[in-house]
């Protein structure tokens, strides 16, 4: 289980952005009632050793919400979960579950007619790692591949891809094989309290062409509650 003895008897709180999302881990810690019936930026405990926050989408409600609620003395760290874009061309991947290895600020920067140069190349960067990726905590995402996911990077955008040329760029600059919105955000909290941190989303779409895009929201939802169900038991 995220929770003793690797965390040393502290609680695990999980960050969703939306109550779509956050009833995956409710469903998975078989917690009574809908999360559509709870507040946002509220901690609200689910079991013995998960609590969770529901904060919004986008990377400013998610940092709010998780440095609000996420407590040193309370908290072993904070995990990022719900749902994400594959930045893979193919929608083989819909449905398939990623535990993020770093969580990366995708489009933190300046783009000029030469390209691209995130605010770590600028000298401005997150925190005292290198570049724009928050580390994530090896032991919890062995705990995740344990319950089914598979590791990789996990973006974190402002923008989602509506475009080819934006998925082929965020991929380009990340080497993620995923896209989502607050990962980076919740990691960046979290590591700046000194505390552990983590991501796990369930691919919902492919990206690129809008009107292109595939989805399959239920097999994501499916998927997701499965590995934490796994987890919370493991």
């Amino acid at each position: 289980m995220l929770s003793d003895p690797l965390v040393l008897g502290r609680r695990v709180l999980f960050a969703a952005a939306t109550t779509m999302e956050a009833d995956c881990l409710l469903a998975a810690a078989r917690a009574d009632g809908p999360a559509a019936r709870l507040p946002e930026w509220e901690l609200i405990p689910v079991d013995s050793a998960w609590d969770l926050v529901i904060t919004g989408v986008g990377k400013s409600c998610a940092a709010g919400a998780v440095a609000r609620t996420l407590d040193p003395a309370r908290h072993a760290g904070a995990v990022s979960f719900g749902i994400c874009g594959t930045l893979a061309e193919s929608a083989a991947g819909l449905g398939e579950v990623i535990a993020a290895t770093a969580c990366i600020f995708a489009d933190e920067g300046l783009l000029t007619p030469e390209g691209f140069t995130d605010c770590a190349a600028m000298g401005f960067g997150p925190g005292d790692f290198e570049g724009m990726a928050v580390p994530t905590e090896s032991p919890w995402v062995e705990a995740l591949a344990r319950a089914g996911a598979e590791p990789g990077v996990i973006a974190t955008v402002s923008t989602c891809s509506g475009t080819d040329a934006l998925a082929r760029e965020v991929a380009r600059r990340t080497g993620a094989r995923a896209e989502a919105m607050e990962g980076a955000a919740v990691a960046l909290a979290a590591h700046r309290l000194g505390l552990a941190c983590g991501e796990v989303r369930a691919v919902s779409n492919t990206t690129g062409n809008r009107a292109a895009q595939r989805w399959d929201l239920p097999a994501a939802r499916q998927a997701l509650t499965a590995v934490l169900a796994r987890l919370r038991g493991a």
